[in-house]
């Protein structure tokens, strides 16, 4: 099962009056507000497929609650001057804008969401920085909950735990963990220990008859990779695939071979009674592929993979992974601290940092594999039924121009590759798509004891 959508765009609204409690801006927010692009909106998209459909007006009273549950949500940039020394956040008592929306039964309403997903990013400048639309067409006898996030302000494991409080509410059921008022811990960039060398990552390769501005992605439902006790986990076979994909699309666009770099989020917050942060609360750690790989790489990039050289690639994944893991998570180091320093004007801080994105470019990983894993929660809304798929995307943004996030509900593996279409036009993001399902195929033949 597949779909394909894409869109341009931005939004705004205006921040209601008032005189709220205000928290600065934990650092990765602050470079995230520094490097905004009115053309690849930063926006997290997430979608919950439900059998049924949940009464508006208790949805939206369930909805509200939640986000009273968890008030780290209800938050908007505080207005400023360029020469302010901090960006901060004004915690708010209630939403300033209504964050349910119903839009027209139609038969294209799935994908005008998923249009307005990728282009339409809730403003800053309104609380909470997320929205959420109710989708259902003539020929679905069920819903689809579309939310849009703004990732300066929060991450898409944050929103999904609001949206289960949000389920347990209105299903009348115990919230999922009590929530958690406090302001996430810093979040962190990523560690290199994974990597080797200074080489640089390679780029996908470029297909594009026409660039546009702008995010693409396609949806598609696989089945969960099979595990062996001992085996690489389905976190490393995912990884393995990226990287066949990556190698394997580089090979038929004629670019030579390099190292394939994958940046991975590591989601350590709790999930269980003790709540969970809300906000931008992953770390980010970069998986390498190359040195040890290049003695397989005929073997690896072939139109069907070699079993035992992915099978050798499985074994040394899950070894990078676990050691990365277990690794304490990297803060933002010295050159985070130093760019986030109120020494000196935030418009001056933001100048800089944009330029160091922009001279760090070649250096920026191949990809990011975001995996969700199995979805946590119930996602229950009483007579609507609970969740039936759960899909998420990551923005892509150039130079990196590509994400791949995965989630997984009732054994099956959700899948959403997501594209800058400065990168890839459709043709080319389906090809890559397909690439991708034929190199998780290829991790699930390539058993690791198949070679000595």
């Amino acid at each position: 099962m597949t779909a394909l959508y894409g869109g341009t765009g931005g939004g705004s609204a205006s921040p209601a009056q008032g005189s709220p409690r205000r928290i600065p801006f934990p650092t990765v927010d602050e470079i995230s507000r520094h490097c905004l692009q009115d053309d690849e909106p930063e926006t997290v998209h997430i979608e919950v497929h439900l059998p049924g459909r949940p009464e508006p007006g208790r949805l939206r009273e369930a909805f509200r609650e939640a986000l009273r549950r968890h008030p780290r949500i209800l938050v908007r940039e505080a207005p400023g001057r360029w020469w302010r020394r901090r960006y901060e956040w004004e915690v708010t008592d209630g939403p300033d804008v209504e964050p349910v929306s119903f839009p027209p039964c139609a038969a294209d309403a799935l994908a005008r969401a998923r249009e307005r997903a990728l282009a339409v990013c809730p403003p800053l400048t309104a609380s909470p920085p997320v929205r959420l639309e109710v989708v259902t067409e003539p020929d679905r006898t069920g819903c689809v909950l579309v939310l849009t996030v703004n990732h300066t302000a929060l991450d898409g494991p944050s929103c999904l735990r609001v949206l289960a409080t949000a389920a347990a509410v209105y299903g009348g059921g115990d919230t999922p963990g009590a929530p958690n008022t406090s302001s996430p811990p810093p979040p962190t960039v990523p560690d290199r220990s994974g990597t080797r060398g200074l080489a640089r990552p390679v780029r996908i390769a470029k297909d594009t008859h026409a660039p546009r501005t702008g995010n693409a992605m396609l949806l598609s439902e696989l089945p969960v990779p099979p595990r062996t006790p001992g085996g690489p986990t389905v976190n490393d076979q995912l990884l393995v695939a990226t990287c066949l994909m990556a190698a394997r699309w580089n090979e038929v666009h004629g670019r030579a071979p390099a190292p394939v770099r994958i940046t991975m989020p590591v989601d350590d917050r709790p999930r269980g009674a003790s709540g969970m942060a809300i906000g931008n609360g992953t770390r980010l750690v970069e998986v390498g592929f190359g040195p040890e790989e290049r003695a397989d790489v005929s073997l690896l990039t072939r139109e069907t993979p070699d079993p035992a050289a992915v099978a050798r690639l499985l074994r040394r994944t899950a070894a990078r992974t676990r050691a990365l893991k277990a690794a304490p998570g990297a803060q933002l180091g010295v050159a985070g601290t130093l760019l986030t320093v109120p020494a000196v004007p935030v418009g001056l801080r933001a100048a800089v940092t944009r330029g160091l994105r922009r001279a760090a470019g070649p250096w920026t990983s191949t990809t990011l594999l975001s995996n969700i894993g199995r979805i946590p929660y119930a996602l229950d809304f009483g007579e609507a039924g609970g969740a039936t798929a759960v899909w998420f995307s990551a923005p892509a943004r150039m130079p990196r121009g590509l994400t791949v996030t995965t989630a997984s509900t009732g054994g099956r593996l959700h899948v959403t590759l997501r594209w800058s279409r400065a990168l890839l036009d459709d043709a080319a993001g389906a090809g890559l798509a397909g690439l991708f399902q034929r190199a998780l195929a290829a991790t699930a033949r390539a058993h690791p004891g198949n070679t000595a």
